[in-house]
């Protein structure tokens, strides 16, 4: 199965403000992007169970005009304070990239 990691052109990360994150996840091609979509992996619940929060703290946008994927959620350590190992949020992304992608199962 194909992971994020493998199929997206972009996927990143940055500060939303100290206390939130961004984590974008776009795609060059429309059409896999319907097809990543249909599959309903990547979701609010899913961006919760990666990063320890809750699922109504997700902020989660499919923006099907960009073929991209938009989640903001809070960080558990606001940025530059003790702790924070990411003062940019630029690498809070690794998690996602992981992520596993049925796509095999689609029609083209």
């Amino acid at each position: 199965m194909p992971r994020i990691k493998d199929i997206a052109q972009i996927c990143k990360s940055k500060n939303a403000g100290p206390f939130m994150v961004t984590i974008d996840v776009l795609f060059e091609d429309p059409h896999l992007y319907r097809q990543v979509k249909a599959t309903g992996v990547l979701n609010a619940a899913l961006f919760a169970k990666l990063y320890g929060v809750a699922e109504a703290d997700v902020l989660f946008t499919p923006y099907d005009a960009a073929s991209a994927f938009k989640a903001t959620l809070p960080r558990l350590v606001p940025a530059g304070d003790i702790g924070d190992t990411d003062v940019y949020g630029a690498q809070q992304h690794a998690p996602l990239l992981d992520v596993e992608i049925p796509l095999n199962t689609l029609p083209r």
